[in-house]
């Protein structure tokens, strides 16, 4: 009988990805041994295509495709739940953010919408120093190819307060988007594959 839903582990198999995991994320993911506690602590299992445990034995097992193209490291809400009940103190959730980082450097993002609003979020916070709801939402709506999504709701909110026309103005915002550019710097060192000046170049236009 032909089995369905399964893996052929050694011919996915990537040696090198547990290493490049543990490398970027600064965690032990290989002492991981299933206890089920991160799994157990997470409100959004239901949703997940795989559950955190499972993503974990994944990353042992060199299975990159799987992970990185997985729905759950984009569903993960990082509230940090699985870290703090983990009896081996891995960050799991340090884990699931470097998961994020390095899906998008290789492009298999499997929930568009997810890091269009990441993107948006981001940009946000560079310019002013804070998140800009009135401009984010519109500009994530567009960007997610929904643009009428919540438009009804627009019109409370700025009667109640909970939106402004104008950004709140931030001290030293230049300081804030200097940590975007040395966090960018620091990627690229590290990458060594791209100029800091062509990524912005890029990114900007």
């Amino acid at each position: 009988m032909e089995r369905t839903n399964t893996l052929s582990i050694q011919q996915s198999r990537d040696s090198e990805f547990i290493r490049e995991v543990e490398e970027e994320s600064g965690q032990s993911v290989s002492k991981c041994y299933q206890c089920g506690n991160c799994m157990a602590s997470c409100v959004y299992t239901f949703a997940y295509d795989y559950p955190v445990t499972q993503i974990m034995r994944l990353i042992q097992l060199g299975q990159r495709d799987s992970v990185l193209k997985s729905d759950a490291i984009w569903l993960c809400a990082n509230c940090q739940a699985c870290t703090t009940r983990c009896p081996n103190n891995i960050d799991v959730a340090q884990v699931m953010e470097t998961l994020r980082i390095m899906s998008r450097k290789e492009h298999t993002v499997s929930q568009p919408d997810i890091q269009a609003f990441y993107d948006e979020f981001l940009r946000s916070v560079k310019t002013f120093g804070r998140v800009f709801e009135t401009g984010l939402l519109p500009v994530y709506n567009f960007r997610a190819k929904k643009p009428f999504t919540d438009l009804d709701l627009a019109p409370r909110l700025l009667k109640k307060g909970k939106l402004t026309f104008f950004p709140a103005m931030v001290k030293k915002r230049q300081k804030i988007a200097e940590i975007f550019e040395v966090v960018k710097r620091d990627r690229f060192s590290k990458d060594g594959k791209t100029r800091p000046e062509a990524h912005s170049a890029k990114t900007d236009s």
